[in-house]
């Protein structure tokens, strides 16, 4: 089975987000290294106590402190206000990517690391460019195939004994060669349509092209879907042409009729009009065409896949019983009976799923330009790299900011102060710790424009895993600092909305 669409969900390597303990507030206007905050923020008492013996910084540091590398989540509403008596907020709250460790020091602080490259399987190769994998669930397959196929030939081609075998092995391997070609098929369209594939993933029941976003237009999306069923039908023709000069009855001609059926099979399944087959795309595209709303055509087909679901489920295991698949009711008893059930439930239940997933990345999709860096970036106030945590920490809360930006005298932004590590301080050793040995060095990646928005945006992020992100205007001047909890709390948030297009 071709489960040929692509999924567009943010992959940061956990698609069931963290809940919000509460939503991020909006920030307000810009003034330089400052803004103010939301209409009816209260940024809370200063914590004047806090304040370093010393205005140069705090003293030696005290051999005592055996602080670890953790990562303590903070109050449950501090999310939503600046530093209260030194503590930072929590966001703590995971986005499912690599993020960059708590170290005792910035200098120890490694890079970000760029998310590992998609796997799941064996890598076979990369046409195009695009990796194909081979999930662990094809070499099963491939062994039922094997077998099955191996039994039939032994009724057709007795005198083959147990070579038979290498022949049923030959033809499992030609079989999803050629879902191979149907899910290129898919790649190159959504390459020549500017479109980025993640990969190529041969799994139980086919394969799938995991094409990581939307086609712009109704036309291109179901030029997108409608080539892959397609190329099955070609090849089905191939291998028809192939059969015409070749001997009936020999290994040759089996292996090339066997071919030319599947294929035929598989054209004629990913035709079914229901996601998250091929059909179901093409279905959505009309939809989109008539409706002139994606969502609306997500939809639909979802809910004729769904409606396939469960046809097959009842369908399939009461046209086996009567015959109408080419064999008597007295052959389809007992261990058939409940493989056929076996079948049709498996195959129920990923349609099904596929149909629940395909509403679930429209949603998405739908609410990615809600996710706006400028309204999500916390307010911040830089400081110097001599400057203790606990006078860091005053001067955020008379400031009402929410974030440390560790500067160098010119006022270049030097690192980021995670908070995280903030909350790791006990409050007793704040005005001995430096602020800027909980900061993480800034690298290219963890510069953000202020403009990004949307798909974009998690791009930028999933490409530099971190805990917090620097904000600049076009111009270069500090906006602020984004945290990436706060971008799943508003992720999260957005998805739980209804959808206005449904």
């Amino acid at each position: 089975m071709d489960v040929s669409g692509g999924s567009g969900q943010p992959r940061s390597g956990n698609d069931e987000p963290a809940e919000p303990r509460t939503g991020p507030s909006a920030p307000a206007p810009h003034d330089g290294t400052a803004r103010p905050e939301s209409p009816g923020h209260d940024p809370g008492p200063g914590a004047g106590d806090e304040r370093a013996p010393d205005e140069n910084g705090p003293p030696a540091r005290d051999p005592s402190d055996d602080r670890g590398d953790h990562d303590p989540a903070g109050p449950a509403d501090a999310a939503d206000e600046p530093f209260r008596d030194g503590a930072a907020g929590s966001g703590t709250g995971t986005t499912g990517t690599d993020r960059a460790h708590a170290h005792t020091g910035a200098s120890q602080a490694p890079p970000p690391r760029r998310p590992r490259e998609p796997g799941g399987g064996l890598l076979m190769g990369r046409p195009f460019g695009v990796p194909v994998y081979v999930g662990p669930s094809w070499f099963l397959v491939a062994a039922l195939i094997t077998w099955v196929f191996g039994g039939q030939l032994d009724r057709v081609l007795p005198e083959l004994g147990a070579a038979r075998y290498l022949v049923s092995l030959f033809f499992a391997v030609a079989f999803y060669g050629s879902v191979l070609v149907h899910e290129l098929a898919h790649t190159l369209a959504a390459i020549r349509f500017k479109l980025p594939v993640r990969r190529i993933h041969l799994q139980f029941f086919g394969g799938v092209s995991e094409i990581e976003k939307e086609a712009e237009t109704p036309g291109r999306e179901f030029v997108l879907a409608f080539v892959g069923p397609l190329l099955s039908l070609v090849l089905a023709g191939v291998f028809y042409l192939g059969l015409q000069p070749v001997e009936r009855g020999t290994v040759l001609g089996v292996l090339l009729a066997a071919l030319m059926v599947s294929n035929l099979i598989v054209a004629a399944f990913n035709l079914l009009p229901g996601l998250p087959l091929d059909g179901g795309r093409m279905l959505r595209a009309v939809v989109w065409k008539i409706t002139g709303r994606p969502m609306s055509g997500t939809v639909a087909a979802a809910w004729v896949g769904r409606l396939l679901a469960v046809s097959v489920l009842i369908g399939l295991p009461l046209l086996t019983q009567s015959g109408a698949l080419g064999s008597t009711a007295e052959d389809n008893v007992g261990m058939d009976t409940v493989t056929d059930a076996l079948l049709a439930a498996i195959i129920a239940a990923i349609i099904w799923t596929g149909a629940g997933n395909s509403l679930r990345m429209a949603r998405l999709r739908e609410h990615l330009p809600e996710l706006r860096a400028r309204a999500l970036t916390r307010r911040a106030v830089p400081v110097e790299t001599s400057t203790s945590l606990a006078e860091a920490l005053r001067r955020a809360n008379a400031a009402g900011a929410r974030a440390l930006v560790v500067v160098d005298g010119h006022g270049e932004p030097l690192s980021l102060v995670r908070e995280s590590a903030i909350v790791g301080v006990p409050e007793h050793r704040r005005p001995w710790v430096y602020a800027s040995e909980l900061a993480q060095d800034l690298t290219d990646g963890m510069r953000v424009s202020a403009e990004l928005a949307g798909e974009e945006l998690l791009d930028v992020l999933r490409a530099t895993p971190a805990t917090e992100y620097l904000v600049v205007e076009e111009t270069g001047e500090i906006y602020g600092v984004l945290s990436a909890a706060d971008v799943e709390r508003a992720f999260v948030k957005a998805m739980a909305r209804p959808s206005a297009s449904a």
